[in-house]
């Protein structure tokens, strides 16, 4: 994947708990003509392009540090914020040198998704701001340490579901909530992606322009090949796979039906029977949740080629809808008295009645703009944001869920939401949590 390759730095056992000392003293409230300093670990082409969209749309912004693993990746993003901006950022390899910089107000987190907890608290220690990238953790256990950091240390931190920033998701939302669509019974999330197939690729030499060990960081040692530090989706020890793109829908679907506790019981099904490669991650998954009065499924994947998520255009096109039948990413609520059809990040709504009548609607384009601005003014006033790591948690908790299920033998488990682990199954409670690396522990106390 080309997607946030990733970032860095090589940790060492207690370093990010000597941050955080004295982290709070190290950012004040700041007012609407002061400027922000920001750093950018994970220099990938995810990140770089949230940044940029960052420092374009806010003014009083500028990027003092680009923070990558891969010499590669920072080299790159530092090039572009010249050309963008006219000047040219640092380039470090470690991000214990962006957490000890008190000129640095905020990061942005865009590694691999086991990277984004021990990063975000190490940056909430040192006194940072925090936007992270979807998914928010690696792990349920993680999500509540990520939270318990914010709280801690009042730091902002908002997680990468543009979604929260789009005003027709909250329409969406007031919509069903009116009524007019009836008690909703079931909803149907979509992540069918257009085809792609692992494909492995041998062991190599470490390149010199890259610090393998960090990039691994958390995860179980490997040895270095190409096709993982570009293919890490396929890997549990880097993400949960495809429902690492879901989780938008996840959390998309939580916003309009009022953002409701954790579900009852999960029931996850998953394989590879198409390609039969060698990822760990299922090429098909068909997931059930239950919320006692509704239903959720969610069928993601990578193996249905005539399937495609709604094109630039229409996603910035107001006006347009995408066609639902192959549209590979959008979310079915049905009520008691229609059914509507829910775009995510762009696309709008459609609410259909009997015999294919439309009798609602509203177009709605990308919210990653507003999302942007929405930060900054949130690091200026101190005010919560749009999409806070509490509700992140909620959502990335989904697919954490759905994978446990699948792992432990694609079955129903039950789930205990204030405790947040399963009852009763020492198996999946196992998988609650990661084993880290030494030089790479998410500290039990933040």
């Amino acid at each position: 994947m080309k997607r946030r390759r990733f970032i860095g730095a090589s940790l060492t056992g207690t370093a990010g708990l000597a941050i955080g000392a004295s982290g709070l003293l190290l950012q004040s409230c700041k007012g609407a003509n002061d400027k922000i300093v920001l750093a950018l670990i994970g220099a990938g082409n995810r990140g770089l392009s949230t940044l940029v969209t960052c420092c374009r749309e806010n003014t009083g912004v500028e990027v003092k540090t680009i923070c990558d693993v891969n010499d590669l990746n920072s080299s790159r993003a530092a090039a572009e914020i010249e050309k963008q901006f006219g000047y040219k950022p640092l380039t470090v390899r470690n991000m214990h040198e962006v957490f000890a910089d008190r000129d640095i107000d905020a990061v942005y987190i865009s590694t691999p998704d086991h990277w984004h907890a021990l990063a975000t608290i190490l940056a909430c220690q040192a006194g940072k701001d925090v936007y992270v990238e979807k998914s928010p953790s690696h792990s349920i256990w993680e999500g509540r340490k990520m939270k318990e950091a914010a709280k801690k240390y009042r730091r902002i931190v908002q997680v990468g579901f543009q979604n929260r920033s789009g005003q027709y998701n909250y329409d969406a939302r007031d919509y069903i909530q009116s009524g007019k669509l009836g008690q909703v019974v079931h909803i149907r999330i979509y992540n069918l992606l257009p085809v792609s197939k692992w494909i492995p690729m041998p062991e190599e030499a470490v390149p010199q322009t890259l610090v393998w060990d960090a990039w691994l960081g958390p995860a179980p040692y490997r040895p270095y090949t190409p096709a993982l530090l570009k293919g890490w989706i396929y890997f549990y020890d880097y993400c949960p796979g495809f429902l690492d793109d879901a989780v938008h829908q996840f959390d998309l679907t939580r916003l309009v039906m009022g953002d409701p506790g954790h579900p009852r019981s999960v029931y996850g099904w998953g394989g590879k029977h198409i390609w039969n490669s060698d990822q760990q991650t299922p090429e098909l998954q068909s997931i059930t949740f239950d919320y006692e009065k509704f239903t959720v499924t969610c069928e993601s994947g990578n193996v249905t080629n005539y399937m495609s998520k709604t094109p630039n255009d229409i996603r910035m096109d107001p006006s347009r809808f995408p066609e639902w039948r192959t549209n590979a990413d959008r979310i079915e609520i049905y009520g008691t008295d229609g059914v509507m059809f829910l775009g995510r990040q762009g696309g709008g709504w459609q609410v259909y009645g009997p015999k294919e009548q439309i009798v609602a609607q509203q177009g709605g384009i990308h919210s990653d703009r507003e999302h942007q601005i929405n930060f900054i003014e949130c690091v200026r006033n101190r005010k919560q944001p749009n999409s806070t790591i509490e509700q992140g948690h909620m959502s990335a908790t989904l697919a954490h869920m759905a994978n446990i299920a699948h792992r432990t033998g694609n079955r129903q488990l039950l789930f205990d939401a204030e405790e947040e682990k399963f009852i009763d199954d020492e198996e999946a409670n196992k998988l609650l949590k990661d084993n880290y690396r030494d030089n790479y522990l998410v500290p039990e106390k933040v």
